[in-house]
C-alpha cells in the first residue's frame, strides 16, 4: 500500500481542524461530533493548541495527516512537524486572505522546499474573495522566494464546515474527494526502501500511564519492528540503547498496535524512555544521525516563583519549589519551544517563552493540575550581539473600521511601531506594523477598547533588531488593598467611581493584594471590607441601594497583560489574584 505524508498549516481561525474532522468523518474513520481539538483547553478556546497525527485510507493509500495549531504562540509546533512530512495543505480564509501566520509557516515549508497545495477555504462567506485571495498568495509566494515549481501551485476551493471541495469555483460537488484526489496527484509517495538499515526521526512526543514516554516519529529507511533493540542518536552524537515494547500507527483519532512499519510510515514508539525530538532512530551504529530540528527561539521571559502571599497553600496540592521544577522539566520534554533556567533560585525559575498566550496556556494547564505558584510580569528578551543591544521585533496584522484607525495609529506609534502598509476597503482598513514585542505587550487589552471589540490583531515574530530606545506606557493604576478579611458591597459601591473593580463581595482579600485599578494611573490604598455604619437613627441617605458594576475578573492572559514591575500573578488551582511584591503599607512606602 502507497503512502502519502502531509500537514495542514494555516492561520489561526481559518479553519484547519473543520476541514480535517470533515475529511475523516467522510471515510469513516472518526464517529460523529469527534474532533481532532481533544484537549480541555482547545474546547474551550476552541483553538488547536498541540499537533496530533491521524491517518484514513482513500483509494488504497494510506493518508497521514498531521492537524497543527495556528496561533504564532505555538510556531514551534508546526515547525518540528514539517520535516516528518512530505508536503503541506495550506489552508487559507477566503475573505481575510493571508495572514501573520500564513507568512510564517508557509516560509517555513518553502525553505525546506515543500511544493505546497493551496486550499482557499470558506468560500460561503458573503465578503468571500477567493481569486483576490489566490492573488494575494501569489504575491506572497514572490516575496518569500518561491521557486518555479512552488509558485505555479495548485489550488482548491473548500466549504470546510460542509464537507465541500472543487477544483474551480464553478464545479458542483458533495464531497471532499477533490481534494484528496489532489493529495494524490501532487504528493510523492512516502514510501522507500524497506529493505535498507532502519533511519526514523522522532518529531513529537506522547505519554502514557503505562508506557511511560513515547515517541512519534517519521519511518525514513527501512522496517521498524516491535521488539526489536534500537539505537536513538542524536546530532551531538549522543547514543541511547533500548528496546522497541509497543510500536503503534495512526488510524484515524485512534491509535493500532502493530509488530512493524515499513518507509513512509508515521509510528509511536514505547520502550525507550529517554527518547527525546530530533532525534534518529536505528538498528546499526553505523548509521548516520538525521539533521536537528531547529526551532526558533523564545522572545518573552518571566519568572515562575513559590506562592509566599497570606493564602499561600490554601488551595494547591503541589505548592513547593522542588514539585514546580519536576514539572517544568516534564513540560520541557514535550514542549520544544520552551526554555527554563533553574539556577537562579531553589524557590524561583526564569522561563522562556514565544509569547503571552504560550505561557498562559503552561500556567492554566499546571492549575489544573493542582499546582500553585506566582509569576512575574513578562518582559521581551534582551540580548546582546557583538555590543549592540538586539531585542525582538514582530509583524503586527490589524483589521478595524476605519474610523479607529487614528486612535490604533497613534498608540502604535507611541509603542514604537512602524507602520509598512495601509489598505482601506468598504469601511474597513488593514494596517501592518513592525514593532517591537515589548511595544506590543500589554497592548491587547486597549485595542478591544477602541475597537469596541470589533478589531483583530494577528502578530507573528520577525527577527531581533537594534534595539528601539525607551517605550513609554500609560501606568496601570492600583487599588491596593491595606486591610485583610471579606469584601464587603458598601466598600466596593464607593470604590467603584475611582476606577475598575476586580473583585465581588464576599471574596476574601489580604494586605496588599490588588483590587482593582484606578482611573488616574496612581496607586492608592483602600479597605475593601468597610462595612456601612448602623444606628438607631434616620437619615435621608439610610436606605439608599447599592449599585455594583459587574467586576472585570482577573483571568491568567488579562492579569500577565495588565501587571505591574512591582506585582506578582498569583495562580492557584481556584483563583487568579494581583498583589504587590510586598505587603505593608510602610515597606512600600
Amino acid at each position: 500500500m502507497e503512502i502519502r505524508n502531509i500537514a495542514i498549516i494555516a492561520h489561526v481561525d481559518h479553519g484547519k481542524t473543520t476541514l480535517t474532522d470533515a475529511i475523516l468523518k467522510q471515510n469513516g474513520m472518526a464517529e460523529e461530533g469527534a474532533s481532532m481539538d481533544s484537549n480541555a483547553l482547545e474546547k474551550e478556546r476552541g483553538i488547536t493548541i498541540y499537533a496530533k497525527n491521524t491517518s484514513l485510507f482513500y483509494k488504497n493509500t494510506k493518508i497521514n495527516i498531521v492537524d497543527t495549531p495556528g496561533h504564532a504562540d505555538f510556531g514551534s509546533e508546526v515547525e518540528r512537524v514539517l520535516r516528518s512530512i512530505d508536503t503541506v495543505l495550506l489552508i487559507v480564509d477566503a475573505q481575510e486572505g493571508p495572514m501573520p501566520q500564513t507568512r510564517f509557516v508557509l516560509k517555513k515549508s518553502l525553505e525546506l522546499g515543500l511544493k505546497p497545495i493551496v486550499v482557499i477555504n470558506k468560500i460561503d462567506k458573503p465578503a468571500a474573495d477567493p481569486e483576490g485571495t489566490k492573488e494575494a498568495l501569489h504575491e506572497l509566494f514572490l516575496e518569500l522566494g518561491a521557486n518555479d515549481d512552488q509558485f505555479n501551485f495548485t489550488t482548491v476551493y473548500a466549504i470546510g464546515r460542509q464537507g465541500i471541495a472543487k477544483r474551480e469555483l464553478k464545479d458542483e460537488s458533495t464531497n471532499l474527494n477533490p481534494l484528496l484526489d489532489v493529495v494524490l496527484e501532487q504528493v510523492p509517495a512516502a514510501n522507500k526502501s524497506a529493505e535498507a538499515p532502519l533511519q526514523a526521526q522522532v518529531f513529537n512526543l506522547a505519554y502514557d500511564n503505562f508506557l511511560g514516554r513515547m515517541g512519534i516519529a517519521r519511518v525514513y529507511e527501512g522496517t521498524i519492528k516491535s521488539g526489536s533493540n534500537v539505537i536513538a542518536k542524536d546530532p551531538t552524537g549522543k547514543v541511547i540503547k533500548g528496546k522497541i515494547s509497543k510500536l503503534f500507527t495512526f488510524e484515524g483519532t485512534a491509535r493500532k498496535e502493530t509488530q512493524e512499519a515499513v518507509a513512509g510510515d508515521i509510528v509511536m514508539i514505547a520502550g525507550i524512555p529517554e527518547i527525546y525530538i530530533g532525534e534518529t532512530i536505528t538498528d546499526k551504529e553505523e548509521t548516520a544521525a538525521l539533521p536537528a530540528i531547529a526551532i526558533d527561539e523564545p522572545t518573552i521571559s518571566l519568572g515562575f516563583l513559590v506562592n509566599d502571599s497570606p493564602f499561600a497553600g490554601r488551595e494547591g496540592k503541589f505548592v513547593t519549589g522542588r514539585q514546580i521544577r519536576e514539572r517544568l522539566e516534564k513540560e520541557l520534554e514535550v514542549n520544544v519551544g520552551l526554555k527554563v533556567d533553574f539556577d537562579i533560585d531553589p524557590t524561583a525559575y526564569r522561563v522562556f517563552g514565544r509569547g503571552e498566550l504560550h505561557i498562559g496556556i503552561l500556567l492554566e494547564t499546571m492549575r489544573r493540575e493542582g499546582f500553585e505558584l506566582q509569576v512575574s510580569q513578562p518582559e521581551a528578551i534582551i540580548k546582546d550581539v557583538n555590543g549592540v543591544k538586539m531585542e525582538p521585533f514582530e509583524e503586527a496584522m490589524i483589521d478595524a473600521k476605519e474610523e479607529v484607525t487614528g486612535a490604533i495609529i497613534e498608540k502604535m506609534g507611541r509603542r514604537k511601531g512602524i507602520m509598512k502598509d495601509m489598505k482601506v476597503k468598504d469601511g474597513n482598513a488593514r494596517m501592518i506594523f513592525d514593532i517591537p514585542t515589548r511595544g506590543l505587550l500589554g497592548y491587547r487589552g486597549e485595542f478591544v477598547i477602541d475597537t469596541k471589540g470589533e478589531g483583530i490583531l494577528s502578530s507573528r515574530f520577525v527577527e531581533f533588531r537594534e534595539h528601539a530606545g525607551e517605550i513609554r506606557k500609560k501606568p496601570e493604576g492600583a487599588m491596593i488593598s491595606m486591610e485583610a478579611g471579606k469584601a464587603l458591597a458598601f466598600a466596593l459601591w464607593n470604590l467603584q467611581e475611582r476606577g475598575v473593580i476586580y473583585i465581588e463581595p464576599t471574596t476574601e482579600v489580604y494586605q496588599g493584594m490588588v483590587v482593582g485599578n484606578t482611573t488616574k494611573g496612581e496607586e492608592m490604598f483602600v479597605n475593601p471590607c468597610k462595612g456601612k455604619q448602623l444606628s438607631n437613627m434616620r437619615s435621608s441617605g439610610n436606605d439608599e441601594g447599592i449599585y455594583l458594576v459587574p467586576a472585570l475578573t482577573v483571568t491568567i492572559e488579562r492579569g500577565l497583560e495588565t501587571m505591574n514591575e512591582d506585582e506578582y500573578l498569583e495562580i492557584t488551582p481556584k483563583s487568579v489574584r494581583l498583589r504587590k511584591k510586598s505587603f505593608e503599607n510602610k515597606k512600600r512606602t
